[in-house]
């Protein structure tokens, strides 16, 4: 498998702030469901605080895509969910910290009045193509 193709802005179409329009890829599907701010445990870890919370999530999306032998790199989509879009800065910021700017996945972000614990501020979901695991 070769890396996925990224194309942040496709003819007639304005470039993105911060994510790529198009994302292709020959391989494995992995789906991730939506992470959020929880510990090893099931607690919340930054409660308030969203920088500390999209930290926590994307350690956590790191994890799952371990566990799917794959990494940021093979990512194509992130949807993020947001009780507040002011929070978005603190998730870019998080999202910058471990994906490279030329390896920005497809994104959308969604403003919800909730998630499942109040404490919570950011939950995200990934999709990524992989190359298929070889088990031994």
């Amino acid at each position: 498998m070769t890396s996925p193709t990224r194309i942040s802005a496709p003819e007639g179409i304005a470039p993105g702030n911060g994510y790529s329009h198009v994302v292709w890829g020959t391989g494995r599907f992995v789906a991730i469901s939506g992470q959020c701010a929880l510990d090893e445990k099931g607690e919340v870890v930054g409660a308030g605080d969203a920088r500390a919370q999209a930290d926590q999530v994307f350690e956590n999306l790191r994890r799952c895509l371990a566990a799917a032998c794959a990494t940021f790199e093979d990512v194509v989509k992130l949807t993020y969910f947001v009780t507040d879009i002011a929070h978005l800065p603190a998730v870019r910021a998080a999202r910058d910290a471990v994906i490279a700017p030329d390896q920005l996945p497809a994104s959308s972000a969604v403003q919800v009045s909730a998630l499942f614990r109040p404490e919570l501020l950011v939950e995200i979901e990934a999709f990524a193509v992989t190359e298929p695991a070889v088990h031994a």
